[in-house]
């Protein structure tokens, strides 16, 4: 959006309606002990035209490499349009919509997500989002302690192949909240979460388990066995699901007999990009039994008098507003301009959209898996099922191997042995839609060059 500065005499005019003289007397009130005389270090004023260069070279400096980075953070094709809409100034530069009558545009799109999400999760209930997946697992899990009143332990059991940022995240939004995070391990030849493990918690009160699909390492669980186990011993199923691979995967609300009834994640696959972390947005949904205590806040649907469909902020159960105490989160915010995008995104691939990307980005995993693994010492560390990425293990340094393969111009992979230490040498790589067979061929063939100098090297 374009903006024009203020010339003198517009400021001037404006000083004259209100009766003062300068500008600097707007400010005599801060004392002279706590303003800057000179601003040191800041360059002289650019013109548009210099401004717009300085950032492209910029921006040049990050290079464009071929990444086949993933835990987390994914690189998918986002259609032109959804960007190009998003950012329209009716979006862009909307506040948050408190006055229904003047917000019906911003409130419809929330809804429609809501919609949207409920119906990829499975369940019936969606928020307006919240800040990213982590802390929307931290709010699922909060929330699974207030639901399930038959449960006194507060304890929650955690997979220890969850994504390590969300477990850091859970536990220090939990610490203060006297919730016992039990971490289940994973089984070293699967990769999932070990069920005989699980087997020793039949008979003890436990509030909820939280169910990845995939897991950090990109492995497939064994959804329906851990929703029922939960069933049957009355803990909460909280589902942290990649919402894209749900184009291709049984939703939450549908895994074992019963389904789970809260399922969050990171919205990110569905139309944000890679820009430096952020900004990015958390979902959470659950079964409509459950709403009252739904963090957030939740867009409805009505008639107004004349009987004409509308679209108002129908419960926001927050500490910003009458329940305080009550409140069910702090949470003061949605991330608005991320559940437009994201919104966008799923109106124009659609279901079968959604199927495609997701069985696309499936074949290209296995097809970089079962390249790389014709080399010499690279092995796959986990036997199940994966989606959207893999653990390799290298016969040599992972660093030397990633560092080689990033002089080159291709992002290699993730380096587990600083979350993982018994996973030295090994790294967890990631392959999209965006990655063409030319790509994996190109990967395997400098991966195998870099293998080769490793070894030269020792």
């Amino acid at each position: 959006m374009p903006f024009i500065p203020h010339t003198k005499t517009d400021t001037e005019s404006m000083l004259r309606a209100i009766g003062v003289d300068e500008l600097e007397q707007l400010f005599d009130e801060i004392p002279s002990s706590l303003r800057c005389s000179d601003v040191n270090g800041v360059p002289s004023a650019l013109t548009e035209h210099e401004v717009g260069r300085l950032m492209r070279e910029r921006a040049a400096m990050d290079g464009f490499n071929l990444s086949f980075l993933g835990a987390g953070a994914y690189e998918h094709h986002i259609p032109a349009a959804v960007w190009e809409l998003t950012t329209r100034g009716e979006f862009y530069s909307s506040y948050t919509p408190y006055q229904a009558e003047a917000s019906q545009g911003t409130l419809q799109v929330i809804y429609e997500y809501q919609t949207m999400m409920a119906s990829l999760t499975g369940l019936e209930v969606s928020n307006a989002s919240l800040y990213d997946g982590a802390s929307a697992l931290a709010e699922a899990i909060l929330m699974a302690v207030r639901v399930n009143k038959t449960s006194k332990s507060r304890r929650i059991l955690i997979p220890k192949s969850l994504h390590p940022h969300y477990i850091e995240v859970v536990r220090t939004i939990t610490s203060s909240q006297a919730i016992d995070l039990v971490e289940l391990p994973y089984d070293r030849s699967s990769g999932r979460t070990d069920f005989n493990v699980l087997q020793r918690y039949n008979n003890e009160d436990i509030t909820a388990i939280v169910i990845p699909q995939p897991n950090f390492f990109g492995v497939l669980e064994d959804v329906d066995a851990l929703a029922d186990w939960a069933y049957e011993h009355g803990a909460l199923g909280v589902a942290v699901v990649n919402p894209l691979a749900l184009g291709l995967l049984t939703p939450p609300g549908h895994w074992g007999q019963e389904g789970v009834p809260i399922a969050c994640g990171e919205g990110q696959p569905l139309g944000a990009p890679l820009s430096s972390g952020g900004p990015y947005f958390g979902f959470l949904t659950c079964r409509k039994s459950l709403i009252r205590q739904l963090p957030g806040r939740l867009v409805g649907r009505t008639l107004d008098a004349d009987g004409k469909p509308g679209f108002t902020l129908t419960l926001q159960a927050r500490e910003q507003h009458i329940r305080r105490s009550r409140a069910t989160s702090n949470i003061c915010t949605n991330q608005g301009l991320m559940v437009t995008a994201a919104t966008i995104f799923m109106a124009l691939l659609g279901p079968e959209g959604l199927r495609r990307v997701a069985a696309l980005c499936h074949n290209r995993t296995v097809s970089l898996v079962e390249a790389a693994t014709l080399i010499e010492g690279v092995e796959q560390v986990f036997s199940a099922s994966c989606f959207h990425e893999a653990v390799l293990k290298l016969p040599v340094s992972a660093e030397f191997v990633l560092d080689f393969m990033r002089d080159k111009g291709v992002l290699g992979g993730v380096p587990l042995e600083s979350w993982f230490p018994d996973f030295d040498n090994s790294i967890l790589v990631c392959a999209t839609e965006t990655k063409t067979l030319d790509d994996i061929a190109a990967y395997v063939a400098l991966l195998r060059d870099a293998i080769e100098a490793a070894g030269a090297r020792s």
